[in-house]
């Protein structure tokens, strides 16, 4: 595994970057080894926010922690991450048949029942041409957090979304 470790607002210690390197080679047993790991590690609001995404080739995998101590935070987005393959693993090995990207037969089985995955209502809405601005306003409107429109200025099917931060974000489509 390919682990690139990333700070912003936060003065890491090499201690820290040993560490999360110890953990994520645990992790990294679960991959082969040209699987890529992004670890950001920044400080909000005086707690220290670890975020993690593993892309392993059309599976990814993501968890962020906030937490006083930093290290804990680490643990906690690593027992996540873990926790996630675990709970995932039938439909992880479905989809890969063999492919060389999870080495499934690692990851533990996950200890609770697995709950089955429904869709248990569907939704059918004519998509609006409108900018960013207006698909926001009319979220907020909604009292949803986010909202999906055709992009008037793109051309393009986008999602605005509320973050946890209380920001906006955008997912633009590309074909």
């Amino acid at each position: 595994m390919i682990l690139n470790i990333n700070t912003k607002n936060l003065n890491a210690s090499e201690n820290l970057y040993a560490t999360i390197e110890k953990k994520f080679e645990k992790l990294g047993k679960y991959f082969s080894d040209d699987i890529e790991a992004k670890v950001m590690l920044s400080q909000e609001r005086g707690r220290q926010k670890v975020e993690a995404t593993i892309n392993a080739r059309g599976f990814i995998f993501r968890a962020e922690e906030a937490e006083n101590d930093v290290y804990d935070a680490v643990d906690r987005v690593v027992e996540k991450l873990s926790s996630q393959m675990s709970r995932f693993k039938d439909k992880i090995q479905k989809k890969n048949k063999g492919g060389k990207g999870v080495i499934l037969e690692a990851v533990p089985d996950y200890a609770e029942p697995e709950e089955e995955i429904a869709v248990v209502k569907t939704k059918k809405f004519q998509l609006e041409p409108m900018n960013t601005d207006e698909a926001i306003v009319q979220m907020e409107l909604l009292q949803h957090n986010f909202f999906i429109f055709m992009n008037m200025e793109t051309d393009t099917v986008n999602v605005v979304y509320k973050r946890n931060d209380g920001n906006y974000g955008l997912l633009e489509t590309v074909y």
